[in-house]
């Protein structure tokens, strides 16, 4: 239960929402999510501690790491 990490695909409609990954100011910390289109509200799904964790959503989420949007 613990520990195990759940590697199917995330499921967005890419017509309402964007992935993209939000860094803090203050402290660096990266958390990768979706940005609604119409009311450009950020949604947090997981924390990026490192490229791979971010690599690992890239991939659930079908996308090349280069069209993931990086805001502040």
């Amino acid at each position: 239960m613990f520990g195990k990490k759940n590697k199917a695909p995330i499921e967005y409609n890419p017509l309402e929402k964007m992935p993209a990954v939000k860094r803090s100011i203050c402290t660096g910390e990266r958390v990768a999510g979706f940005i609604d289109i119409k009311s450009r509200q950020f949604q947090d799904y997981m924390l990026v501690r490192n490229e791979a964790e971010l690599e690992v959503f890239c991939s659930r989420v079908g996308v090349d790491r280069s069209d993931i949007k990086e805001i502040v």
